[in-house]
């Protein structure tokens, strides 16, 4: 059973702000990580799943250690992508409620950089930054990391590519004796090295909740299509999904911006999210998926980082990741708090044989999903196309004597008729449409 928070060590305002959160008892990551932050000097690594509480399990402690008496920077926590520099910017201060003295601030890229120059003015304690707009302020000497005492690296092994000559840069601003906290959901080659060539000898590690790296309570499912069918059997899912929410995944921008147009073509409540999007536009979007505006979200991996939405029931790769890594942080954003996911993968014929690796590497099982039939697509398009004439706006530009001559036409048919008779069109049109690629496949062979 686990420890309330008051045992492992946590003072009496920041018991308060949990209570307000409704948050009562510890995640096994934070019974672990908050003592050892808060009473011991050494370096730390913690291995630990996405979804399982890792912004507490280091907020929390550090949040305590601020001495209110000092004004200048004693925290850094760089995080791969601005999302996830903002959801734990939000963390913190909602962990902070009751310690009015404690200052936070957020100075992530891809907005002004003035406001965050002229925040930084002010007395502040921890800064949550992105490393290229850290190492930007740096340059401009707006901000002095050289006090600092922590410095937290949290979801490494998704910044690590990119990190190397930032880190470089920031690691010579601050003091060797400072305290470095590394978060991490996998242990890639690269975050190994990382470790040693940036913390100390005398690391303490930790795991938390790794039984299965691949998440427990995630149904990983898989389901095998010929190219020309992907987007039919993608779309005949989400319509057996509908009211809930999921994100897809797309390799590359192109791709996420092409999927979340045909999603809007068959009036689905989506939007799209990647790195080449302004931050407004990233902001909003998942201001509105976060709300349940919209319940779809067609993401990159990166720009993905940092959603912690509890009731996201599904997710679905359109495209296999490129690695393991990948793969769990992705089916990482379902499943989360101890509910229960979907983690749907569309595969081409020669991708099948990758799915044994990915098991043996995650200690998974994936499960075959049955295709939809031919009979089941076509009765699924035929939905869409319905649901597209029902959310059509009416056209205010026709002249009233067309209106009147349309009108006559159908004026004696009942309600049912009229839909029969559509419903007729429309599948005598699709079935032209059939028969023609049919034949223009055979001509091609």
């Amino acid at each position: 059973m686990s420890q309330p928070f008051s045992d492992l060590g946590i003072n009496q305002s920041l018991q308060k702000s949990l209570a307000d959160l409704q948050i009562s008892v510890p995640t096994d990551i934070q019974e672990k990580a908050i003592p050892i932050v808060l009473n011991q000097k050494e370096d730390l690594v913690a291995l630990a799943k996405t979804g399982t509480g890792k912004t507490a399990a280091f907020g929390l402690p550090l949040l305590q250690l601020i001495d209110v008496e000092n004004a200048y920077v004693q925290v850094v926590i760089l995080a791969p992508t601005r999302e996830l520099g903002q959801q734990i910017h939000a963390n913190l201060t909602s962990f902070a409620s009751h310690s009015p003295t404690i200052s936070v601030a957020a100075v992530c890229g891809g907005i002004p950089i003035k406001p965050q120059i002229e925040r930084l003015k002010a007395a502040t304690h921890i800064v949550v930054a992105t490393p290229g707009r850290l190492v930007d302020l740096i340059n401009r000497g707006a901000i002095s990391i050289k006090n600092l005492k922590y410095l937290v690296l949290d979801e490494a092994d998704e910044m690590v590519s990119a990190l190397k000559g930032d880190l470089d840069r920031i690691i010579k601003e601050i003091p060797k004796s400072r305290r470095t906290l590394l978060f991490t959901a996998t242990m890639p080659g690269a975050i190994k090295q990382l470790v040693q060539n940036y913390m100390s000898k005398h690391v303490i590690q930790i795991e938390a909740d790794m039984s299965t790296v691949g998440h427990q309570g995630i149904d990983h499912q898989y389901i095998v299509v010929e190219p020309i069918e992907k987007l039919d059997v993608l779309l005949h899912f989400l319509n057996t999904k509908e009211g809930e929410r999921g994100i897809i995944f797309c390799k590359t921008k192109a791709a996420v911006n092409k999927l979340a147009k045909n999603l809007a073509i068959n009036k689905f409540s989506s939007g799209a999210i990647h790195g080449s999007l302004s931050q407004g536009i990233r902001d909003r979007i998942m201001g509105q998926f976060r709300e349940g505006f919209i319940d779809i979200l067609v993401a990159t991996d990166l720009a993905a980082r940092g959603i912690d939405v509890k009731e996201i029931s599904y997710v679905v790769n359109y495209h296999l990741p490129d690695t393991y890594d990948a793969y769990v942080h992705r089916s990482g954003r379902t499943a989360r708090a101890g509910s229960k996911g979907l983690s749907l993968t569309i595969l081409q014929k020669e991708e099948v044989e990758d799915i044994a690796d990915f098991e043996q590497e995650l200690g998974i099982v994936f499960n075959a999903l049955k295709k939809a039939d031919a009979q089941s697509i076509e009765e699924n398009n035929g939905l869409l196309w319905a649901k597209k004439i029902f959310k059509t706006k009416p056209n205010r530009t026709i002249s009233e004597e067309f209106r009147k001559k349309v009108r006559t036409v159908f004026h004696h048919l009942t309600k049912e008729e009229l839909i029969e008779k559509v419903l007729a069109n429309y599948l005598a049109q699709t079935s032209t449409g059939n028969s023609k690629t049919e034949a223009s496949k055979k001509s091609k062979k």
